[in-house]
């Protein structure tokens, strides 16, 4: 009776770590659009839109954002970072703080933070933490705007789909 026991704990707790690998149980794929009004950029100024589509890539996820900054200007960056585990991954266009990777880990089921390097250099730190409703993400980051100054943002975003 306890060996079938011990197995059914194993089976019920691998299952768990499963599901919980899983990237269709990811808190982060959908698209996401900033709300500006609950959104906080300091020094500023924030962008006047920003636009995060994020879908299942391996065990990760890739994530395309495009961003209307303060002065109107288009632009985008993207990244797919086939793990969670805080593995760099390259990222292309023109990344936070002007960054050149970024690396995600997983801290529980709907918070994750990053690292967003360049050149080596750290030059952004994130703590994202989506709701439990899967309505809402917040974004917390800290770092190195690409003119060298020190940011604190708060971005609120709602998902869209």
């Amino acid at each position: 009776m306890k060996r079938v026991l011990t197995c059914a704990v194993i089976a019920v707790v691998t299952a768990a770590g499963v599901l919980a690998q899983n990237p269709q149980n990811n808190p982060m794929l959908g698209t996401w659009k900033m709300n500006l009004a609950k959104s906080k950029y300091t020094p500023g100024p924030a962008p006047q839109s920003q636009t995060s589509t994020i879908e299942a890539a391996g065990n990760g996820v890739k994530n395309v954002t495009k961003i209307t900054t303060a002065d109107g200007k288009e632009t985008s960056y993207q990244y797919t970072a086939t793990s969670l585990d805080g593995k760099e991954f390259p990222i292309t266009g023109s990344g936070p703080g002007g960054g050149d990777t970024i690396a995600i880990k997983r801290v529980n089921a709907n918070t994750y933070d990053s690292t967003i390097t360049k050149s080596g250099k750290v030059v952004q730190t994130s703590h994202v933490v989506y709701s439990k409703d899967g309505k809402t993400r917040t974004i917390t980051a800290k770092g190195t705007s690409s003119s060298g100054q020190a940011t604190t943002n708060i971005s609120v975003y709602e998902r869209q789909n």
